[in-house]
């Protein structure tokens, strides 16, 4: 037999063997990861409306998640601090929100690029309003002030001599201004002195020394205003710079509020600016509007939002960034989401939609936010 046939018999075995088999299913389509994402509300990079998130950074992931074909289950913790628990337990795999990355928190976790560029910054209350139209309280402040009480007691020092000769002399005249008793006629005597003091006076002596003495008494109650009003100008003056706040170095012996377990607690402390520390972001900024605070140190995008809508005309920015601060999100180290998710922010950022999700949020206010990572 022909090596012809030979193949050709081949061919026909191969067939019979093959033919036979049933066909193979193709595969089947794997299905979409689920991420569990912790976070903590913050405006405005996460904002909730009922059972709806929104915000910046849920903006970012939840385009970053379309992007990879993944199904996200979000959860919500207090603070930032449970979500670092979050992820260190295994209980989320991915902290999102305005965490920021710190050489400290690198050592236990892994971070994504930085998607905004911030830092802190300082929210004093707005006075403006205040300060052109006085009110009640700056009155009964200005009157009960360390400086009025001052001058009112030397005002009432000085008068002690005058009033006594006041009265020693001019009791002696037939139609004295005071009683001939030490009481009341010093108390008169004294009303005298202090009106005199202040410009005054409605009584004059009747006796010629008392006279003469009332003529120099006069010019020592000119004297005495003057130099009274030039030291409460000054004082009020000194005041006014002394409570201005234009940076870190101004918030020392200033009452100060900020958020418990966040970066800007912690510059503080190494600072040793004490500060008192709360539970959240509304938190301070409630203190600040009661009064009770003279500044609340923050991140600056927060804080830049919160002038911008509640706090229009109730607080305003005061100095520039400082402490400058990149967020990320976070992973557990070795996670295999940091690769994928750094690829699509780079996609995201050469495409044009980061910049879109960005302008939404912040606007073109690049003093807040310090523009993209190189």
């Amino acid at each position: 037999m022909g090596s012809r046939w030979r193949s050709l018999i081949g061919v026909i075995l191969l067939l019979a063997v093959f033919g036979g088999m049933p066909a193979l299913a193709p595969p089947a389509a794997a299905e979409p990861r689920t991420v569990t994402v912790v976070t903590h509300d913050l405006d405005p990079f996460v904002m909730r409306h009922g059972d709806t998130l929104t915000g910046f950074t849920i903006d970012l992931w939840d385009e970053i998640s379309k992007r990879r074909g993944w199904n996200t289950v979000y959860t919500s913790v207090p603070d930032v601090a449970g979500q670092l628990r979050a992820v260190a337990d295994g209980h989320a795999d991915v902290g999102a929100g305005a965490i920021s990355i710190t050489s400290q928190r690198e050592k236990d976790f892994d971070f994504s690029q930085p998607f905004l560029n911030a830092g802190l910054q300082i929210l004093v209350p707005d006075k403006s309003a205040q300060a052109s139209k006085p009110g009640l309280r700056s009155f009964l402040d200005l009157l009960f002030s360390k400086t009025m009480l001052v001058w009112l007691s030397a005002a009432l020092a000085i008068t002690v001599l005058p009033a006594h000769i006041l009265w020693l002399v001019e009791r002696r005249h037939s139609d004295a201004m005071v009683a001939k008793s030490y009481f009341p006629g010093i108390f008169q005597a004294f009303a005298w002195g202090l009106g005199s003091l202040a410009a005054a006076g409605d009584s004059s002596p009747r006796h010629w020394f008392t006279r003469s003495m009332a003529i120099v008494w006069a010019f020592v109650g000119i004297i005495f205003v003057a130099f009274y009003t030039a030291t409460l100008t000054a004082t009020l003056t000194v005041q006014k710079f002394d409570a201005r706040i234009n940076g870190p170095s101004d918030l020392y012996g200033k009452r100060v509020a900020t958020v418990a377990h966040t970066t800007s607690a912690e510059y503080l402390q190494e600072l040793g600016i004490k500060a008192s520390e709360m539970t959240s972001a509304d938190d301070t900024f409630h203190a600040l509007r009661s009064g009770d605070y003279d500044a609340v140190v923050f991140d600056a995008p927060v804080l830049r939002y919160y002038v911008a809508h509640e706090g229009d005309g109730v607080a305003q920015i005061a100095g520039p960034v400082f402490q400058a601060e990149d967020y990320g999100f976070l992973f557990r180290i070795g996670s295999d989401l940091r690769k994928q998710i750094d690829q699509t922010l780079l996609t995201m950022r050469e495409d044009g939609t980061y910049d879109q999700v960005k302008q939404k949020w912040f606007g073109n206010d690049e003093t807040s936010t310090a523009g993209n990572p190189n």
